[in-house]
């Protein structure tokens, strides 16, 4: 499919048919990035996409458990001797 780049006040864009659109998935944003002298136009991403399910893994593996257990004695008393509710 061609497509004309018409000029949008100092910028250009281009007019996606709603058939590639549909078809893309692509919707209000979108993620843009240049790949050896190609356009790129993906849906825009959840920053914390799959975190969910990695954390249920986790949690099902016991790998959620906290690491540096010796930084917690370390710590200070502000908590308990300076800190009012």
């Amino acid at each position: 499919m061609i497509a004309r780049i018409v000029k949008i006040g100092n910028s250009r864009g281009i007019r996606i048919p709603k058939v590639l659109l549909e078809q893309s998935g692509l919707h209000d944003e979108v993620e843009l990035e240049v790949r050896k002298n190609q356009l790129v136009i993906k849906p825009k991403r959840n920053i914390r996409e799959g975190w969910e399910s990695a954390f249920r893994m986790m949690a099902e593996n016991s790998d959620d458990q906290l690491l540096d257990k010796d930084g917690i004695s370390t710590q200070s008393n502000w908590d308990e001797e300076e800190w009012e509710w």
